[in-house]
């Protein structure tokens, strides 16, 4: 049984964002996915790296529990908005507390290389704009899309990482809207 973890990383849990999880999850477990659905909302951890690497801060209990989560998991599925370019500070600052070396990765003594401790697991970005598809790659060159996918994901070992992105969201009709929701099922279904 394949074990997905879903993460909404949306801070409003009554959000488009929100559906799009919970339809994700609603695929995936009728096509017999064992899921957990996160919101990181609803965890309590400081946002801030106070020390970076240099200094250990102690993980908050719901920090722990995800690692827990992220371990057990073979496909990992962040469903986010896209805000200045990129993520909300709420999904970037679990990440540079949660991804942490020793856990997501680890540098080689005397070396630039590092061992990605992620390896295994796949991905899925269900990622929602106000710019089209088209003027974020072109022009903007899908700098949140490449940050997580390749900078964070990539470097710890997850692989492959899929990226599905609706566009543009604030001009969507219910038409629309139930569309982008029945995709989202369907690759839950399908389990990727």
């Amino acid at each position: 049984m394949k074990k997905i973890l879903i993460i909404n990383a949306h801070p409003d849990k009554e959000g488009f964002c929100s559906v799009l999880a919970s339809s994700y999850k609603k695929g995936a477990e009728s096509s017999g996915a064992q899921c957990k659905l996160v919101n990181l909302i609803d965890l309590h951890f400081d946002l801030v790296l106070h020390f970076g690497y240099k200094k250990r801060t102690e993980l908050e209990p719901d920090l722990l529990q995800a690692q827990q989560d992220i371990l057990e998991a073979d496909h990992l599925v962040f469903v986010y908005p896209t805000w200045w370019g990129t993520y909300p500070a709420l999904l970037k600052g679990f990440i540079d507390r949660v991804f942490l070396p020793k856990f997501a990765f680890k540098y080689r003594e005397n070396s630039l290389l590092w061992d990605k401790l992620l390896k295994g697991k796949s991905a899925r970005l269900i990622v929602t704009m106000d710019t089209p598809k088209w003027y974020y790659s072109l022009v903007y060159r899908s700098p949140g899309h490449n940050s997580l996918k390749k900078s964070i994901l990539g470097f710890c070992g997850v692989k492959p990482v899929k990226i599905t992105s609706f566009s543009p969201i604030k001009s969507a009709d219910k038409l629309i809207l139930q569309k982008w929701i029945n995709k989202t099922e369907e690759l839950g279904k399908k389990l990727r």
